[in-house]
């Protein structure tokens, strides 16, 4: 699997530094150069078709990206559940959201809530996402390691608190 490994933790940005803005997408979907984040502004909606048109959104290769995820989560997980939150798709089975399919600029964001509890660990700490969620930045679709991806995507909807319900005790 080629994933791109984060070197340094992210800084945040201070007060006196301010953000480039991204602009909105020209006609054909491309990304503007200047775009620093993600590729979506999408308004929070739970369910199948605010995902669906939130992908379709995507410019290539990060719809095509994010198509393969979306269908390797419903081919390997029951009782799938799909939201569009933070400008990114949200996918979980149970009692929560386990894990995300974010479009950003040069790539797609798949981050697994509580991923530290997975194993392997995915390589990627994310910024401002939880201490504990990992996940990889794949550019195309030859990153995707689909045996791989589907073993975490079925770990982390098995864990409580995450994807189960705890046992009553």
């Amino acid at each position: 699997m080629v994933t791109r490994k984060t070197g340094e933790p992210q800084r945040a940005a201070t007060a006196s530094v301010r953000k480039p803005t991204a602009k909105r997408a020209p006609a054909g979907n491309a990304l503007p150069e200047t775009m620093n984040g993600k590729a979506s502004q999408a308004k929070a909606a739970v369910g199948d078709k605010p995902v669906f048109a939130y992908i379709a959104s995507l410019p290539q290769p990060q719809r095509d990206i994010a198509e393969h995820i979306d269908r390797l989560a419903a081919a390997s997980l029951s009782g799938l559940l799909r939201s569009v939150k933070w400008g990114m798709a949200y996918y979980g089975v149970g009692d929560g959201w386990c894990f995300s399919c974010g479009a950003f600029a040069s790539h797609v964001k798949l981050m697994f809530v509580n991923g530290t509890m997975l194993d392997p660990v995915p390589p990627v700490t994310p910024v401002a996402m939880g201490k504990a969620t990992r996940g990889v930045e794949l550019a195309s679709l030859d990153d995707i390691d689909e045996d791989q991806v589907v073993a975490w995507m079925r770990q982390i909807t098995a864990k409580p608190g995450v994807g189960k319900r705890p046992a009553k005790k």
